[in-house]
């Protein structure tokens, strides 16, 4: 797994009177900026994507971003792993119901039965809280992501939301929280685009193989805090 999925919001005050429709969505009270990120355990930001207009959801968000481009081109490093005897060519993100169900993301169970069910669907949402506490700590850190931004294009806040996260990356790494605290770096890799990996992403029968294959693994792990209260039986 290589982390969560999710988007959150930031709040524009100075935005262009012609641009409000397109940042203006009707749960929030103010204009807002979208940024797509995927977070680890640690709190380390892996991929970040903003810009989008607040009043789009995830899909739309995901339709733009450049998160599964090094995927396309052959420069993302292989990562093949086995589980249940099944091989799988590429990690997982986990994310909400919202996304499509793409090979490369797992989802939740909404209304499990089974008590298997009932301990993936556990040990999921507890691990999906990753991103959101990334979320959270960054705007804590940066008391310029938490107020409505003054900034008048959205290539200024680009570059603020950007530095934000590079700066709490390497507040990360100074303080020896990362799970990984040495990079080895992969030798570079000519691009070379694939018209394959992009349906391979989007096997659907690939994704609900590998849910049913984490479900049975998880199972059989020996993990005490999964045990289901009989209340919720």
């Amino acid at each position: 797994m290589f982390g969560s999925l999710d988007c959150t919001h930031f709040a524009w005050r100075f935005c262009p009177t012609e641009y409000r429709g397109q940042y203006m969505r009707g749960d929030h009270r103010y204009l807002t900026v979208m940024l797509e990120a995927v977070a680890s355990q640690d709190l380390w930001f892996w991929h970040a994507f903003c810009g989008p207009p607040g009043s789009q959801n995830d899909i739309n968000v995901l339709q733009q971003s450049p998160l599964f481009l090094t995927e396309r081109n052959g420069t993302t490093p292989k990562c093949p792993f086995h589980i249940n005897n099944h091989l799988y060519k590429r990690g997982y993100l986990l994310v909400d119901g919202i996304y499509p169900p793409w090979f490369v993301f797992v989802k939740s169970i909404p209304y499990p039965h089974e008590v298997d069910e009932k301990k993936f669907k556990r040990q999921r949402e507890a691990a999906r809280k990753d991103v959101e506490r990334a979320f959270g700590v960054l705007k804590a850190k940066w008391d310029v992501l938490s107020w409505p931004m003054r900034a008048r294009t959205i290539r200024k806040i680009r570059s603020v939301v950007y530095t934000s996260i590079i700066l709490h990356n390497m507040i990360l790494k100074d303080d020896g929280n990362m799970i990984a605290p040495v990079h080895i770096r992969d030798p570079p890799v000519e691009p070379a685009l694939d018209d394959t990996v992009l349906g391979e992403l989007m096997d659907e029968d690939t994704h609900w193989r590998l849910k049913h294959d984490l479900i049975n693994h998880l199972a059989s792990q020996d993990l005490p805090h999964l045990l289901v209260d009989s209340d919720e039986d």
